[in-house]
């Protein structure tokens, strides 16, 4: 079973107890969410270093030097 972990900050006394279905559920469910924008963020990123060698091919072929491009 899953279990978390409670401290009281004033009398530093620890208790481990098991969390309840909906503990759990929320727990996945966020872990899930988190996941996902993980991915979306990584997608992102993906996609933005492909557009930006697309545009620095496509400068290229209009004769550009590397130089000029990094300029812009």
């Amino acid at each position: 079973m899953t279990t978390k972990t409670i401290v009281d900050c004033a009398t530093g006394e620890v208790n481990v107890v098991d969390m309840t279905q909906e503990e759990i559920a929320q727990m996945e469910a966020a872990q899930a969410t988190w996941t996902a924008e993980q991915e979306a963020q990584k997608a992102a990123k993906i996609a933005k270093a492909e557009a930006r060698a697309s545009a620095e091919a496509k400068l290229a072929a209009l004769g550009l030097t590397p130089e000029e491009i990094a300029e812009l």
